[in-house]
């Protein structure tokens, strides 16, 4: 018998039976075969992470790229579960004013990102671990649609996927009773020294899935799982690598290869995918940071031609850059200059056409840097219903 394929458990809720999937602990046995196509992927994707980790190392400040990127990985992250959010809803979010914005929407995308950022920051103090992603949980689910599922909580009865009931699901993970004998061989593996960073990314982020431990947000979750596993291994400093692109262009294929897994043990099919996502995604990452950066330069050398106007134009500019989506109010609080001259450099910019005025109001303006926010929500417009 294929020791990959798991086993099922036979059980039984409100007089119905059903069979709930136990997975084998990883790493997969028999072990993984590497054949020349993989090991190429591997080497490739690796040597991609590598230039994308330097460019962002080189720039002068990184959280200029990792504000939005990490924005951009929660919006299409959400989007898989079927949010209808944008990258320009959720950073008009950020500025309170909202008007037209699917609320349930925005604010899951919005928890997502302070999951991330909080996952990040407790990495300096916490390896990463069941309890951390409790933590995350927690977070990402604090508001929004998924508030009342038990945040920061494994669950403690049987869920499913597809179907409306155990009984006739696409797929049931493992009940009750034996998810911390599963979550417990899940967090061995998380530290285990043997696996290279990338691969046991891939497999632990088909592992979460399968596993599915809360009663909601499993598929956001074991997302970022696999961003704070590469900056936990330092293959990335930051998390640069928007991979849920890859997992929502492919998505009919995405959920295909992690079912054949449970049911062929392909492990080496879902590698293919997983490596042909981390290349694809990371040469894009590259391109657009090198694009972003040309476009700040660019823009920047047309400022000091409006004269008297170029300092606070530049200061503006500056601010634009790191918040793409703005008005008045947070421009004048962030670069600390009168408001009347703000708005001032805002008309300028606008006559310039680096910026566009987004709500065509007279008053409560939002202003976006409009070629910065085209090169960032590539690939973000909401899939269809």
């Amino acid at each position: 018998m294929d020791s990959r394929l798991g086993r099922y458990q036979l059980c039984n809720t409100t007089g119905e039976s059903y069979r709930a999937f136990i997975p084998p602990p990883l790493p997969p046995q028999p072990s993984l075969a590497f054949d020349t196509e993989l090991l190429a992927l591997l080497e490739e994707a690796n040597r991609l992470l590598g230039r994308l980790d330097g460019l962002a190392s080189a720039l002068p400040d990184p959280q200029l790229l990792l504000y939005q990127y990490v924005r951009k990985e929660a919006v299409l992250s959400s989007q898989i579960e079927g949010t209808q959010s944008s990258l320009s809803d959720l950073l008009i979010h950020e500025l309170d004013e909202a008007p037209g914005v699917p609320e349930d929407d925005v604010e899951e995308v919005s928890c997502y990102v302070r999951a991330l950022n909080h996952g990040l920051d407790r990495l300096n103090t916490l390896p990463l671990s069941l309890r951390l992603l409790r933590e995350m949980h927690a977070v990402l689910l604090a508001s929004g649609r998924g508030a009342t599922k038990q945040p920061g909580e494994f669950r403690r009865s049987q869920n499913w996927l597809g179907g409306t009931r155990p009984g006739n699901a696409v797929f049931v993970p493992p009940p009750p009773e034996q998810l911390m004998d599963c979550l417990g061989s899940f967090e061995t593996f998380l530290h285990d020294p043997q696996t290279p960073p990338l691969i046991k990314a891939a497999l632990a982020h088909v592992q979460f899935e399968t596993i599915h431990p809360f009663l909601d947000g499993n598929g956001r979750l074991g997302r970022l799982l696999i961003a704070l596993l590469l900056v936990e291994a330092r293959v990335l400093q930051y998390p640069l690598l928007y991979l849920s692109l890859h997992f929502k262009t492919n998505r009919s294929e995405y959920y295909d290869r992690l079912s054949r897994v449970r049911t062929h043990g392909d492990w080496e099919g879902w590698l293919r995918f997983f490596l042909r996502g981390v290349v694809n995604t990371a040469a894009e990452a590259c391109d657009t940071a090198r694009q972003i950066v040309a476009l700040f330069d660019a823009d920047r050398a047309r400022l000091p031609a409006l004269g008297r106007m170029s300092a606070t134009a530049l200061a503006l500019h500056r601010h634009l850059r790191t918040r793409p989506v703005t008005n008045a109010v947070h421009a004048t609080a962030a670069i600390g200059i009168a408001r009347s001259s703000v708005l001032t450099a805002f008309a300028r910019l606008t006559e310039l056409g680096l910026v566009r005025e987004m709500t065509g109001y007279r008053r409560n303006r939002v202003f976006a840097y409009d070629a910065y926010l085209r090169l960032l929500t590539r690939d973000t417009e909401p899939l269809p219903h």
